[in-house]
């Protein structure tokens, strides 16, 4: 019975799990992204955003901290130097898990562990819905927003004649030109 042990040991002793802990923070600060089960994704998680929040202060103190947790020189300074000012301005969740499904071999859960400001198809979605901002009053904004449909509509309107002009033309002017071709062949031929 676990009563009142909140750590998930994952099966392993202390020793084990911190080094284990500390080669996944590091795969993940180096890939950005790295696939392992999903309970070791949730304590991944609790493990690195701790360190994260540190690399936001540049000081001797917290590189020295954060370097007894990963080990690793190069995983420190990409976390201070890459890292750390893209998500400055995060006050946390700097990790998303992403469940993948089961593992065909012990049907063990999956899951995708990232770094939030690290991937391009979310925050590219994001950017778009940031600039469409639409507000309920009636003053200055509404005439704006009155005339970009009126352009979108004139833009919109030659490309869709230009769509139909090239189906129109396509099979009948096929037929057209290839006698015209064979004419003027004729005629330099001659």
């Amino acid at each position: 019975m676990r009563h009142g042990n909140k750590i998930n040991a994952l099966g392993r002793k202390t020793a084990h799990r911190k080094a284990m802990l500390s080669n996944m923070a590091c795969s993940l600060i180096e890939h950005k992204r790295i696939n392992t089960t999903l309970a070791k994704a949730k304590v991944l998680r609790g493990y690195i955003e701790p360190l994260i929040t540190k690399s936001k202060n540049d000081t001797t103190h917290d590189r020295r901290t954060v370097f007894s947790y990963l080990q690793s020189k190069d995983a420190v300074t990409e976390l201070f130097r890459e890292i750390a000012p893209k998500v400055g301005e995060r006050p946390g969740g700097y990790v998303r898990i992403i469940k993948l499904g089961n593992r065909l071999g012990d049907a063990a859960e999956m899951a995708m562990v990232e770094l939030v400001d690290f991937n391009e198809t979310y925050e590219s979605g994001t950017a778009k819905k940031k600039t469409a901002k639409r507000s309920r009053r009636g003053g200055s904004g509404s005439t704006k927003a009155k005339e970009t449909p009126a352009k979108e509509a004139k833009k919109e309107e030659p490309l869709v004649e230009d769509a139909e002009v090239v189906e129109n033309k396509t099979p009948e002017a096929k037929l057209e030109e290839a006698p015209k071709k064979e004419k003027k062949d004729e005629t330099k031929g001659e």
